[in-house]
């Protein structure tokens, strides 16, 4: 391994609170699904936990881990970053139904005098109701992305360790905003039709090329704080501007059309043979009674 990039290595230090809410995190999920196994419950089958515990990592892998090291270095590696915690973990966590096993690790006392009465209130209602709309999401969405690669947000956020963490923050709240509607994990309700989450998926792509294809086919170098970074793996900032380019839209063309085809297969399945969820009916049968005052 080259010295400098020894170097850079050794400068990462494991960010203690990230780690502890991600084990955490891990540790409740796994318990709550435990408890819905334990009591016959088969509403989350097994590829489901793992699902979560793999979105987990890759937001660790993300902010975290050695990777972290080389984002102010290079742009292709924040573009790895910013892939993970928008367009990869979140649906991998949501595809897990993480809020039913989430409450069954908590106590029920706290499930039914403070969860309870705080998610029942009209002002969480509506605030739910806001955010779970489609189109908000997608503008949320869309709004982190060209916001945060404005060139003054972008350096704002590799000059200050703050920002740095709510642009992450923000990648990350925003892609479970985005998805959201599209895997409509439990406790969801759809606000629009599940067809149009097609159409959801195909406008999302646009902003993501106008993006992507101006830092591929620039002849500049848009963000000026890698032209003074150091050369460790032998390319100029030109070519990994190029290269950053290339691979959102690659990664995102290749989520998004995995999603799609996903999605159509569903819409097809439910037509030719209509059932019920299964997770809905665990609900009634299993949840209700614990938050329930």
């Amino acid at each position: 391994m080259p010295a400098s990039v020894q170097v850079a290595f050794e400068s990462w230090s494991c960010p203690g609170g990230l780690t502890f809410a991600a084990i955490l995190a891990g540790v409740l999920y796994l318990r709550g699904w435990l408890r819905l196994h334990s009591a016959s419950v088969n509403a989350i089958p097994s590829w489901r936990a793992g699902s979560f515990f793999l979105g987990l990592f890759l937001i660790w892998l993300a902010v975290g881990s050695p990777l972290a090291a080389f984002d102010e270095e290079l742009l292709t590696v924040h573009m790895i970053q910013h892939l993970l915690l928008m367009t990869v973990a979140p649906p991998l966590i949501l595809v897990s139904a993480p809020v039913m096993p989430l409450l069954h690790a908590l106590p029920r006392k706290f499930l039914q005098s403070i969860l309870g009465p705080l998610f029942r209130s009209p002002a969480m209602q509506g605030i739910g109701r806001v955010l779970s709309q489609p189109a908000f999401c997608w503008l949320a969405a869309a709004a982190a992305l060209l916001g945060w690669h404005v060139p003054a947000a972008f350096t704002l956020g590799l000059q200050s360790e703050a920002w740095h963490a709510v642009e992450h923050a923000c990648f990350l709240g925003s892609g479970f905003l985005f998805w959201w509607p599209v895997v409509q994990p439990w406790p969801s309700v759809p606000r629009w039709p599940r067809w149009s989450m097609l159409v959801y998926l195909f406008l999302a792509t646009l902003p993501c090329d106008i993006l992507s294809a101006f830092l591929a086919f620039c002849d500049r170098v848009v963000y000026a704080v890698y032209l003074s970074a150091p050369k460790h793996f032998g390319i100029s900032a030109l070519e990994d501007q190029q290269c950053a380019g290339a691979l959102m839209w690659t990664c995102v063309t290749i989520v998004y059309l995995l999603a799609a085809a996903i999605l159509t297969t569903l819409l097809l399945s439910e037509r030719s043979t209509p059932k019920s969820d299964p997770m809905q009916l665990d609900l009634h049968t299993t949840l209700a009674p614990r938050i329930g005052s």
